[in-house]
């Protein structure tokens, strides 16, 4: 079988697509021996590593209600939207396991409150992991493992390509990205957080405070920054191969039939097949036999024995 790195970006609901994106990697024949993930790829990432199929995280996705998700419990940080429904779906599919339990290596992004710095995360509980790539600042509340608070990976690292790398770095790096070239971006669609899959009394509280529209532009400028740092980070961490399934017309936040996100992975993947073959051919993979990646961030230490499963 031919042996890939995978690198799979954030983009909130969007990320689903990341699922036909292996579903086609794995009936063309590739064995995927790394993953890197930020934000939604950590939560697709960290599941496939996990010994998950694509067709299993397909159906805990589709089976899940999207209102429960982001619904708030009482011990959960500040924020606009909770992680209590998440964090008991992921749960229940991934258990209490650690990254020394999971079947491909696998590592997500995180960034450091008090000090801006890269965290990466390949320790300790898979889920409180996840918890902290996926907590977009303000948005969804800040993953506290071992004194740091960690915040969503993507505010640095959109498609973490040499995280990627570092982790199998005579491989080539397949990278996911979920958002659009510089070029279509005038075409992007307006958030709308009123049709969002959100528990109602989020949205009612929204409306009520009149910060509807100042949220939207919130959301909206989040989504300038995101694009623009992944196109430069992609131009420095250039992967071997690009994906970029074709969800321009999704919000980070819509409610969408998982069966179109995951189509339109499959779309795109299937169009990048003749590439990743070319670069996992040996003209392209001498090269790599004497590349050395260093590490793209500081590791977080984790104490398995203290860190306790907390939200």
């Amino acid at each position: 079988m031919t042996e890939i790195s995978l690198a799979l970006g954030g983009g909130g609901i969007k990320g689903i697509a990341h699922i036909g994106v292996l579903r086609v990697l794995e009936k063309h024949g590739f064995e995927v021996k790394a993953i890197a993930g930020t934000s939604a790829g950590g939560i697709v990432g960290a599941t496939y590593a996990a010994g998950l199929t694509p067709d299993k995280i397909d159906q805990i996705i589709t089976q899940a209600n999207q209102k429960k998700l982001f619904a708030r419990a009482k011990q959960e940080g500040p924020a606009l939207m909770g992680l209590s429904g998440l964090y008991e779906l992921l749960t229940t599919a991934l258990g209490d396991i650690t990254f020394n339990d999971l079947k491909i290596p696998f590592a997500c992004t995180s960034v450091e409150l008090e000090t801006g710095q890269e965290m990466i995360l390949n320790q300790g509980r898979v889920v409180d992991a996840i918890m902290a790539t996926i907590a977009v600042p303000g948005i969804f509340p800040a993953k506290w493992i071992n004194g740091f608070q960690l915040v969503d990976g993507g505010i640095i690292d959109p498609v973490p390509v040499a995280l990627a790398r570092w982790l199998a770095p005579n491989l080539p790096v397949v990278a996911v990205c979920l958002s659009p070239e510089q070029k279509e971006w005038a075409y992007l669609p307006p958030i709308d957080f009123t049709s969002a899959p959100l528990p109602r009394p989020i949205v009612e509280q929204i409306s009520k405070l009149r910060i509807s529209q100042a949220f939207r532009i919130y959301l909206e400028a989040m989504e300038i920054t995101s694009r623009s740092i992944a196109e430069l980070r992609l131009q420095i961490d250039t992967p071997e191969v690009l994906i970029r399934p074709d969800v321009i017309r999704f919000g980070v936040l819509d409610e969408v039939a998982p069966e179109k996100l995951m189509a339109l992975g499959e779309q795109a993947a299937e169009e990048a097949i003749p590439e990743i073959r070319k670069a996992a051919a040996w003209p392209r993979k001498l090269p790599r036999l004497f590349r050395r990646a260093n590490v793209p961030g500081k590791i977080l230490p984790v104490n398995e024995d203290e860190d306790e499963p907390t939200q």
